[in-house]
């Protein structure tokens, strides 16, 4: 099994400025992985048990809508995290993943971080604080597509 040192995760924009003993703990937890194309990382109200940070290639995050199939509400790439719904009981998946084109990633463990972060308080606020801020990064991308989606439409009323 390829490891994961802990330059590659210094090197990523969520685990910057974390120091080599709090990387050392996360690289314990993570491996790369590779998904061909249309190959579905999880489902909507799944365990969500892993997260990922793409290297290569795009995942779609999906919401599926009765009477109107599945939607696409994000595409991610290359530096992104693919899940938080690992961090924040009920630990379900919140949308859907599936990859667009082929895929290189770090996948984590979230059961073995999640541990990680019990021993830690210290890392466990940081890391929980970085990955809220992915959460209101992407509230913010869907409130401006949801604006260029509908905003026609409130205009006319």
């Amino acid at each position: 099994m390829t490891t994961v040192g802990v330059e590659q995760l210094a090197g990523l924009a969520v685990f910057a400025e974390l120091d080599a003993a709090d990387l050392a703990r996360l690289a314990s937890a993570a491996r790369p992985v590779a998904f061909p194309a249309a190959r579905r990382l999880f489902e909507e109200g799944g365990t969500a048990d892993r997260f990922w940070i793409v290297q290569d290639g795009t995942v779609a995050l999906d919401l599926h809508l009765p009477d109107r199939g599945t939607l696409i509400v994000e595409t991610l790439g290359a530096g992104e995290i693919v899940g938080w719904s690992w961090l924040f009981p009920p630990y379900r998946w919140r949308f859907g993943a599936v990859a667009t084109r082929p895929v290189r990633a770090l996948e984590f463990d979230a059961r073995l971080v999640r541990f990680i972060l019990t021993l830690d308080p210290r890392l466990a606020q940081e890391l929980t604080r970085r990955f809220a801020e992915v959460v209101v990064e992407r509230l913010q991308a869907t409130r401006m597509r949801l604006l260029d989606l509908y905003g026609d439409v409130a205009e006319t009323r």
